[in-house]
């Protein structure tokens, strides 16, 4: 039990998702999350107002079962797996995140600041996830799929574009912490 709730070495964690991938391509699937989200609103009936989720969702029911897998796998780590795990930062974030404003830094996996229902229920806590939420889901889809779609797969697949948006992912992600962020939380 000591070896699951020790973090993984990259060599285990990278050997593992190789073989998922080599499992995916073999059937002929692609990996990627934001999929999911089409598949929904196809079950929901959108394609009675988009011709775009006019598909056959029940082509992509492996992928639901996969996001249903996230959300207890995440669940299992984080009520029965993470009890007491602090989270190893280096002292100079500690200090870089302690001046934008952030409390208790390595004691959650996410920032209380951030991602709490305290926050979320204040005015500029709901406009940060709101407007989160936009950009994420236009990127995405201006980016024609997600971070793990583009870096697990579309990088293992040798594709160009995907390159270019697992680029295009780290400059934003960039941008936002050293430009943005000091805007928003000083």
């Amino acid at each position: 039990m000591e070896f699951i709730l020790q973090p993984w070495p990259w060599y285990v964690s990278g050997f593992l998702i190789s073989i998922v991938l080599f499992l995916l391509f073999y059937f002929g699937k692609n990996f990627g999350v934001s999929s999911n989200l089409e598949t929904m609103c196809t079950i929901a009936g959108a394609g009675k107002i988009s011709d775009y989720f006019n598909t056959n969702w029940k082509d992509k029911t492996w992928s639901l079962i996969f996001l249903i897998g996230l959300i207890i796998g995440g669940y299992v780590a984080i009520e029965y797996l993470s009890k007491g795990t602090s989270v190893d930062i280096s002292l100079q974030t500690i200090k870089d995140l302690e001046e934008l404003g952030f409390n208790d830094i390595g004691s959650t996996f996410v920032p209380s600041e951030i991602f709490s229902l305290e926050s979320l229920f204040t005015f500029k806590g709901f406009l940060i996830l709101f407007f989160a939420g936009i950009l994420i889901g236009f990127g995405t889809r201006y980016a024609d799929g997600c971070t793990s779609g583009h870096a697990i797969t579309g990088l293992s697949s040798f594709q160009l574009p995907s390159l270019i948006a697992v680029i295009g992912f780290f400059i934003g992600g960039l941008f936002m912490v050293w430009l943005v962020f000091p805007l928003i939380f000083n």
